[in-house]
């Protein structure tokens, strides 16, 4: 990859000076004044991280015995069903948010996202098993959306802004760490409430901690 970005010629972007992405000359130095892009920052750290969390847990928690009792082989074949569903969200998604608010859908996705991890941790056996396999079709449009309103209004900072977000994922590094903790201290199903702190916040942030 390195190679081929050395090679090949990639256009010159000039900084803008005003009317990118809504606000441009407001007296801000940074990005980091941006209490919305701090906060979207946050969302995109915790989302990556309860997304590969749930992902990386599943094929244990479907091995519980009052869960599935399933084979590590055959748990393995229903992890696709939850990235399969983020895949097919996105499709449904782009669609519908043609004619919803961004954060109003972000907000819906979070919420029942948060709904099906409140069932995972306290239902069992293919409730709790369908449940969380469903989560991946919630998660679908978060992360661009988390991306856009985050951005929103940051002007000449848009740049820094959205480097500031990429380096946010580092999310998926630490959380699923923070979620073994706990699954070794409590339990695999108990620990599954640290992704539900996640979406809950999420859902706070298409509520009201995107607004500028």
């Amino acid at each position: 990859m390195a190679i081929i970005f050395a090679l090949i010629k990639l256009p010159t972007l000039a900084v803008a000076n005003s009317g990118a992405s809504g606000i441009a000359n407001d007296g801000h130095n940074s990005a980091w004044h941006y209490k919305h892009l701090v906060l979207g920052a946050i969302g995109i750290f915790v989302y990556v991280g309860g997304e590969v969390s749930i992902g990386s847990f599943l094929i244990n928690f479907l091995g519980e015995p009052s869960i599935a009792g399933l084979a590590e082989r055959d748990a393995g074949k229903y992890v696709s069903f939850y990235w399969g569903g983020a895949m097919v969200g996105r499709f449904i998604g782009a669609a519908v948010m043609q004619k919803i608010q961004a954060n109003k859908a972000l907000t819906f996705n979070a919420i029942t996202a948060a709904l099906l991890v409140l069932v995972t941790l306290f239902g069992s056996g293919k409730i709790a098993m369908s449940a969380i396999l469903a989560v991946g079709l919630f998660n679908s449009i978060m992360f661009p959306t988390l991306f856009s309103l985050a951005l929103n209004g940051l002007g000449k900072h848009t740049g820094q802004g959205s480097g500031i977000l990429c380096a946010a994922i580092v999310g998926g590094a630490i959380i699923p760490l923070v979620q073994g903790l706990f699954a070794d201290r409590f339990g695999i199903q108990q620990a599954f409430f640290i992704p539900l702190l996640c979406y809950s916040y999420i859902a706070y942030y298409g509520w009201r901690g995107y607004r500028l």
